[in-house]
């Protein structure tokens, strides 16, 4: 869905925002910037260079503007995402604008933390408590191959920044890709396990060439599972958050991992959030093109009512779920865009 094929703003005033199917929307992931320090192999090709531009930015006062009216309709959770977030200067000021929008009780982040230990205090004292970090691997030759040259300790360092900072909890996010990073399942639950953070397995998605490229070593997470069950006591259990996420306890470990599985067991039809870009474009689904052009009709003089109306036009076009295993190469924006 593109531009071309908008509907008008519908003029339903009901509380909430509920899509065609009935889902609650109340999560939202705002792109502060496409823009990246590293290139993840199954996220951006390793000389890309055509980011949107600064002028097309939307400016933290428009980001702030459209967080509000999604609060308004009901949306609670917002994560502020990238590319890479703290490649955007006036990221502490745009988080400490979002922290007193009424309404708003999560606010959170998610980084690969290279730049971290800069800014934890910042960001902290600008409200954000809550911290996804992208970490592939704890090897530094692995970890540079998968990031296009990024540099393990930088990471490592960022993120115990945030942890004596007092980030809490900090999720360490590991896209799992066989014969790639696989063989490291057990030292990351020790890592999480040691530093109190929360592991997060991550099925590779086809988004964009270099993701289609990346999910020739797609693992199916059901495979790890049923090997830790062998090693290990799992306890299932529910953890705070607005993700997809299905949690374990390692009960020899004391620590929580958790399962992303867009593929292997998709869960589309409890989905609660939308993505809003960098550029002001609204992703109404990972997995498909459907979108919402926002940033013209913030500049045109639109009231907060009319914005809502948009907001509620956007929620209509989501679609039921994406096609990932009918159609993995429909998807041609790279993760970096809509934030992941």
């Amino acid at each position: 869905m593109t531009s071309t094929d908008l509907q008008s703003p519908m003029n339903n005033k009901c509380s909430g925002l509920i899509d065609s199917f009935g889902r609650s929307i109340d999560y939202l992931r705002v792109s502060v910037t496409d823009r990246c320090d590293l290139r993840c192999r199954y996220c951006l090709p390793e000389k890309f260079k055509d980011f949107t531009t600064p002028d097309h930015w939307l400016t933290i006062d428009e980001v702030t503007r459209v967080v509000d009216a999604f609060a308004v309709l009901g949306v609670k959770r917002v994560r502020l995402t990238g590319g890479e977030p703290l490649l955007r200067h006036d990221l502490p000021q745009l988080a400490n604008q979002l922290k007193h929008i009424q309404g708003i009780d999560d606010l959170s982040l998610s980084s690969n933390c290279t730049r971290m230990s800069q800014l934890a205090d910042h960001l902290y004292s600008a409200g954000i408590r809550r911290l996804n970090v992208s970490l592939d691997t704890l090897r530094a030759e692995r970890y540079r191959e998968i990031t296009g040259g990024g540099k393990l300790d930088k990471a490592l360092s960022g993120i115990e920044a945030a942890r004596t900072c007092g980030f809490d909890p900090i999720k360490i996010n590991t896209v799992l890709m066989r014969g790639v990073n696989d063989d490291e399942v057990d030292d990351l639950l020790n890592y999480c396990a040691e530093n109190g953070f929360i592991l997060r397995l991550i099925e590779s998605m086809p988004v964009g060439r270099p993701g289609q490229r990346a999910h020739k070593s797609y693992i199916d997470l059901q495979e790890v599972r049923h090997s830790l069950e062998q090693r290990y006591e799992l306890i299932r259990e529910l953890l705070p958050g607005g993700g997809p996420a299905s949690y374990f306890k390692v009960a020899d470990l004391n620590v929580h991992f958790g399962l992303i599985t867009p593929i292997s067991q998709h869960f589309c039809e409890s989905c609660n959030r939308l993505r809003l870009t960098v550029d002001g474009t609204l992703h109404l689904c990972l997995g498909q093109n459907h979108q919402y052009p926002l940033r013209d009709i913030l500049r045109s003089g639109v009231t907060d009512g009319e914005l809502g109306d948009h907001i509620r036009a956007a929620v209509a076009l989501k679609p039921e779920r994406h096609e990932f295993k009918e159609r993995p190469e429909q998807v041609v924006h790279f993760m970096s865009s809509t934030g992941g």
